[in-house]
């Protein structure tokens, strides 16, 4: 599965979180060409803050794979850039590679990542995943967009609109 249908799959998981009133941020976790996990952000459904797209998948991804040894890289794909407590999560499941739509400036990680240098020695296993951005970002932006013309007014409509400010 390539990077960009890895996008469309994340995109498409998004709507699905919009049309259940939700912020459109979606997200697919790949081994191989087989999607193990997916996922869309569940705040308002769960009424919970530790609910983001990314990590729910991860999640499912991990139920699913259990501990065993993987033979194929373990990549995640999501239409926003994580933030980094889903950085954290994807290190510790053994993400190697992170594709994503639209950046997030204010809580986005793929920065963190690109700086963080542990030795193997300090974190055996536990690195950074390679991050790639900017992936069908109109797409994902749009969505954004979408949702500010229908959620009510809350911090995260207005959250969402710079999501959907962002500059081409």
């Amino acid at each position: 599965m390539t990077p960009d249908e890895m996008l469309s799959a994340a995109i498409a998981v998004a709507e699905e979180g919009l049309a259940a009133g939700e912020l459109p941020i979606g997200a697919v976790v790949v081994l191989g060409d087989e999607v193990v996990g997916r996922a869309f952000t569940e705040d308002l459904g769960r009424k919970r803050r530790l609910v983001h797209a990314d990590l729910l998948a991860m999640i499912e991804a991990d139920e699913r794979l259990g501990w065993g040894r993987r033979v194929q890289p373990l990549r995640l794909a999501v239409n926003l850039e994580p933030c980094v407590m889903c950085l954290g999560a994807a290190m510790a499941l053994g993400v190697t590679e992170v594709y994503f739509g639209l950046e997030s400036p204010a809580d986005g990680a793929a920065g963190i990542a690109a700086a963080w240098q542990p030795t193997s020695a300090d974190l055996p296993g536990y690195a950074p995943p390679v991050m790639v951005g900017g992936l069908r970002r109109e797409e994902c932006r749009e969505q954004f967009s979408r949702y500010c013309r229908t959620a009510p007014d809350s911090g995260f409509r207005r959250w969402a609109q710079t999501l959907a400010d962002l500059p081409d």
